[in-house]
């Protein structure tokens, strides 16, 4: 995708985590980047601090990814902005867990979909505007999208579904000159979960990390396509 002068990325549950340190390491390449937030207060003022980072333009964007009209009006908003879309990160998630007994119908539904559905929701929106660029998707899994454990009926099963989703989205897509991929994360040092981040944290992946894979995978030779992307901390503590 090379050079970067200029393209737009469009990052979902961009206002924190992962999502901010994905914009942060785009900024940095001189592209233009909208986040958004179903909290309009948050995505602005993320916004607001990322435009002190990079070169690079940033837009905050209130939308909800569990409702596809809201990724449609955000994906529209974007492409008016500055009448391109290159990259869609496909981030925002949620967890809820709990023994299959105690797990609550509405927790279930939340995380299917927040995670699941809303990740189709935001490809299927931005998807008449990436076909035109010929652009790069990267949904954002977890290594629980292959492993499941205990308590995790749901977001094993939203994130188990991202995974698969997106491999069969690649194989729909790159016809249409339209790379795919999806990175599973292991333990990510953000505030998911109402995790405060701290320095005991710092064994694990940090959200910069995730924001330099990203620049590798946008960086890569276009006949090459890492597809599906493990990312684990190399020091775990011993347990």
């Amino acid at each position: 995708m090379e050079p970067f002068d200029g393209k737009v990325a469009l990052i979902t549950g961009g206002s924190k985590g992962i999502g901010y340190g994905v914009a942060e390491a785009l900024l940095k390449l001189n592209m233009r980047v909208a986040i958004t937030s179903r909290s309009l207060k948050s995505a602005e003022d993320a916004a607001k601090k990322l435009t002190e980072i990079g070169r690079g333009k940033v837009l905050g964007v209130v939308a909800d990814v569990r409702n596809y009209s809201s990724q449609v009006e955000a994906a529209r908003v974007v492409e008016e902005k500055w009448g391109q879309l290159d990259v869609l990160v496909a981030n925002a998630g949620i967890g809820h867990f709990g023994n299959i007994e105690d797990l609550s119908v509405e927790d279930w539904q939340e995380t299917i979909d927040t995670n699941l559905s809303g990740v189709f929701y935001s490809i299927k929106a931005a998807l008449p505007f990436l076909k035109k660029s010929k652009g790069y998707i990267i949904t954002i899994s977890s290594l629980a999208g292959t492993n499941f454990f205990e308590g995790g009926a749901a977001y094993n099963a939203s994130k188990f579904g991202v995974t698969g989703m997106t491999q069969a989205i690649m194989l729909d897509l790159r016809k249409f000159g339209i790379n795919v991929s999806t990175i599973m994360p292991g333990s990510v040092a953000t505030h998911f979960n109402d995790n405060e981040p701290s320095d005991k944290d710092s064994w694990k992946i940090q959200k910069e990390d995730i924001g330099e894979l990203i620049v590798n995978l946008l960086s890569m030779n276009p006949r090459v396509l890492s597809s599906k992307i493990e990312v684990r901390p190399s020091q775990p503590p011993s347990k």
